[in-house]
């Protein structure tokens, strides 16, 4: 289960990773789009944004709501059984950070000052679910397995 707990927080990284860089690819691709001359006007299009990177929105929009939510909630879940002390605490932070992301994400279309705490709260919640992963890594050497322990005893 340890691993388990580990691979998934590591996972969430690499997810808040491809929210980002699903949003940077919208932001470029909306940038060129209209430095081109393109008009994005909302609710004045039928179908599809006339831009490939629009499938950002998509990706943002999936991940976001469905994925990382999924995996934050199996994090608890697995802490839980992986018995890793403080796991628990820090499953639960990233859960909680994921929780305020998704609240942010939808009111942020409104207020976009929360679109901006959007950003910042992706950042920590990145941060929390890494030290998470590293928090399983650092409670399975205890002092007495732990390899620099041994070496230094055999010389």
């Amino acid at each position: 289960m340890r691993t388990v707990f580990k691979t998934l927080a590591f996972v969430i990284c690499g997810l808040v990773m491809l929210q980002a860089a699903s949003h940077a690819w919208v932001s470029a691709g909306i940038a060129k789009y209209v430095a081109a001359g393109g008009d994005i006007t909302m609710g004045t299009s039928d179908g599809a944004p006339p831009f490939p990177e629009a499938a950002g929105f998509m990706i943002h929009a999936m991940n976001g709501m469905f994925v990382i939510p999924l995996a934050a909630a199996l994090l608890v879940i697995v802490a839980f059984l992986a018995k890793i002390p403080g796991g628990v605490a820090y499953a639960g932070l990233v859960l909680a950070l994921t929780v305020v992301q998704v609240l942010l994400g939808l009111l942020g279309h409104g207020m976009t000052a929360l679109a901006f705490l959007h950003g910042l709260v992706a950042m920590a919640l990145f941060a929390a679910a890494l030290l998470a992963g590293l928090r399983a890594n650092r409670s399975r050497t205890t002092p007495g397995n732990h390899p620099a322990a041994a070496t230094a005893a055999t010389h």
